[in-house]
């Protein structure tokens, strides 16, 4: 089964599945069928996560697929340029080395089955042949040509003749076609070296930056320890900082500690817990997710059930806490997610981003793909773990997610959900929706949602249209700042897949977001 945001890139997934590949395979397909059919979320030119499930052993192993801040690039430079204050989030200087192609091609190699000709085939046809533009896309796609594409160089390309493609008109990409034709054959050197790396540095430099072909000559990607917690039963994963899936384990240790079920899925009592569990969260993460290799980050105390505990009484039932602060240890974005479960009952949960819809909107002339603006989630104040250095990654938003079993480590389900700091957020409500309330997996992405606004622990609330009136007014009265949010704008509350497998029989139920334009489909 594949389940993402574009049924195209679905079909590109099953077509891998049936040729014999696997589900890391048909996991980079999708996502390089993607970056064709929604490129105003995701690419070649930014960065990707990605967990697999090995059947065989029942062990996860995450891979960590984001890019480094160029060498050249430190605090002083931004100071001397009237940058110190932050930086535009479409500056050039926010573009970090783009590791999706390096995280691409690892995957395949580590677990996969294909070489990488057979897995990029179908989404260089899409990217040559042209593909009919879906209609959320089209949307998007045309307020990323205001904002983005009409100023950034070399933008264009993603336009036809300077707009975006209307919905069910077909696009053509040409220039992508390229680029992956390059890598099908090359592999990650061909991108990160040789004719693509010096025109991706031209066109930074050229607009302004300073990432050169030295630093994306040495980007690695790293294959680390995923982070867990158990929560009823089950265990749920996420890959470790510097991404942000720690702040899901946070909030579920948070909320295993009270009865969910004794107050209706959306009523005023639950939502009040479940967003004061995502206070606290941020309120650590916010602070402590940086770059391990730069600032090593307490994962065994954040994650203990002793800390959830402590912080659980932070919260009082009746009110809001809009000044939550960081415990004893203050350490956003458009994005694809994707997942795949093969014959064999092995699963990849994988996400790639551009971080603001086309990232910077600058795009390597006659390449086809977008530079991401990742490094605006840099923190510019010395003293913050998140620091900008040179050659650090930074807070990562992108966040794939997998539930086993605990009593056998069996594959429960493979799950994600896209949008900025939304995503731990979704994790948390689709978690509790599959496990508390037993839901299917459609069900539990259909459900309304909240958002607190940029992951901040005194953020304001957006709540999903079909919130009952009567418990947005609760809330309020409770002291949470809230605003209904409807149209277009639900994009806020992020766009999830899921995959969930029967211990029995090893069926697949899959699910995919009303919120995108996607669909989960199976052989």
């Amino acid at each position: 089964m594949v389940a993402t945001s574009q049924p195209l890139a679905v079909a590109a997934g099953l077509e891998v599945l049936t040729q014999g590949g696997n589900a890391a395979d048909a996991a980079i397909a999708t996502a390089a069928a993607l970056n064709v059919t929604e490129p105003t979320s995701t690419g070649i030119g930014g960065d990707c996560f990605g967990l697999f499930y090995d059947a065989a052993t029942c062990k996860i192993s995450a891979l960590n697929g984001s890019g480094r801040a160029p060498g050249a690039l430190t605090l002083d430079r931004l100071a001397r340029e009237g940058l110190g204050d932050g930086l535009p989030p479409l500056h050039p200087y926010t573009i970090t080395v783009p590791g999706a192609c390096a995280g691409w091609c690892d995957m395949v190699a580590q677990h996969g089955r294909l070489d990488m000709d057979s897995v990029l085939a179908p989404a260089i046809r899409l990217a040559e042949e042209g593909f009919p533009v879906a209609p959320i896309t089209a949307y998007f796609w045309g307020r990323g040509v205001e904002r983005q594409l009409k100023q950034a160089p070399g933008g264009l390309e993603l336009t036809i003749e300077g707009r975006a493609p209307r919905a069910g008109e077909i696009f053509r990409n040409p220039g992508l076609a390229r680029t992956l034709r390059v890598v099908a054959v090359g592999g990650k050197g061909a991108f990160y070296q040789d004719e693509i790396a010096e025109a991706m540095a031209n066109s930074v430099q050229a607009a302004g930056g300073c990432l050169s072909v030295e630093d994306l000559a040495k980007h690695t990607s790293t294959w680390e320890q995923p982070a867990s917690t158990t929560y009823r039963g089950l265990r749920v994963w996420e890959c470790p900082p510097n991404g942000q899936g720690i702040t899901a384990l946070i909030g579920l240790n948070i909320l295993e500690g009270f009865d969910l079920l004794a107050f209706d899925p959306l009523s005023a009592e639950r939502l009040h817990l479940e967003i004061e569990a995502m206070r606290l969260a941020f309120a650590d993460t916010r602070w402590y997710i940086a770059d391990p290799a730069f600032n090593p980050v307490p994962l065994k105390t954040l994650l203990s059930k002793e800390d959830a505990a402590e912080r659980r009484q932070l919260i009082d039932p009746q009110n809001a806490t809009l000044g939550q602060i960081h415990g004893t240890p203050v350490a956003s974005s458009d994005t694809v997610y994707l997942t795949v479960v093969d014959g064999e009952g092995n699963a990849c949960s994988f996400i790639n981003s551009n971080y603001l819809g086309f990232g910077t909107g600058i795009v390597p002339q006659g390449w086809g793909f977008t530079l991401q603006n990742r490094g605006h989630n840099f923190d510019l104040n010395p003293e913050h773990p998140n620091a900008l250095a040179p050659g650090k990654r930074p807070y990562h938003t992108i966040i794939p997610g997998m539930i086993t079993r605990e009593d056998d480590n069996s594959l429960y389900a493979s799950f994600g959900v896209m949008g900025g700091f939304m995503q731990p957020q979704g994790h948390v409500q689709v978690v509790v929706g599959l496990v508390d309330d037993a839901l299917d997996p459609q069900a539990a992405l259909d459900r309304q949602r909240f958002c607190i606004s940029d992951g901040r622990a005194d953020g304001r609330v957006a709540l999903e249209q079909g919130i009952p009136p009567q418990v947005i007014s609760k809330l309020e009265q409770m002291g949470h700042p809230v605003e209904q949010v409807s149209g277009h704008a639900r994009a806020t509350f992020g766009r999830g897949q899921i995959i969930l497998r029967n211990r029995e029989s090893g069926a697949l139920y899959g699910g995919s977001d009303p919120r995108a334009d996607g669909c989960a489909m199976g052989l």
